[in-house]
């Protein structure tokens, strides 16, 4: 496979309408280049966001567990959104990817894409000797998946429009996992929410955490980053 190229940006702390703005905004030029037969420059976005639900397509609201007026009590916005899956946070402290894909430069499907993303999240904790995995039926990464205790540390909830993707994944890092409890995380009741901080006991620097990413993200996708 030909080797791609990548825009890397890092965007710190971004509020969620601003980025979802720059997603569709690059998807539509996609689709416009696509149709004069010119490449699209992809890019890979790594960000927090500020305090926000969203609720994917096949979300229930009732999923959403809290009042509007709560809702500003607590800070946090709530965006019904065009991306596969239910309802779940994003906050600061919580690790942010949005690959900005053309799927037909590596040959891959929808399923193969989410099965990379997943696999770059469960390499990454292997080298914290945490054991992660994947749950039949459930996306995400999952630890002690079968177990009593069973508990997600990061969520995947994707579009993709004539190959391009856009939306990505939540990876829990230095997450505030309270505010998980105001919400039915990704429809499902009986299972918990972790955090890379929980399971380790200490705060992990996010630098470390984006680099190591975007490391195996560029094995994973034979890509040079300019």
């Amino acid at each position: 496979m030909k080797e791609q190229s990548i825009i890397i940006k890092d965007l710190g702390l971004a509020d969620y309408q601003e980025i979802w703005d720059y997603q569709q905004g690059w998807l539509d030029n996609a689709l416009i280049n696509r149709k004069q037969d010119i490449a699209t420059q992809q890019e890979l976005l790594l960000l927090e966001h500020s305090h926000v639900y969203t609720l994917g397509k096949s979300a229930d609201s009732s999923n959403l567990l809290i009042t509007p007026a709560f809702l500003e009590n607590i800070g946090a916005q709530v965006f019904n959104i065009d991306r596969g899956g239910d309802i779940t946070y994003h906050g600061p402290g919580q690790l942010v990817v949005y690959p900005l894909l053309d799927l037909m430069q590596y040959k891959m499907g929808v399923k193969d894409y989410v099965y990379a993303l997943e696999q770059i999240v469960i390499d990454l904790l292997n080298e914290y000797q945490i054991e992660a995995s994947r749950v039949n039926g459930k996306t995400g990464i999952w630890l002690d998946s079968g177990l009593v205790n069973e508990r997600k540390i990061a969520a995947i909830g994707i579009k993709c429009s004539r190959h391009f993707t856009m939306h990505g994944l939540a990876f829990n890092i230095n997450t505030d996992l309270n505010y998980f409890n105001h919400i039915v995380p990704c429809g499902i009741a009986d299972k918990q929410v972790t955090s890379l901080h929980r399971e380790l006991g200490k705060t992990l620097e996010m630098d470390l955490i984006k680099s190591r990413f975007v490391t195996l993200f560029y094995q994973y996708f034979n890509m040079n980053h300019i």
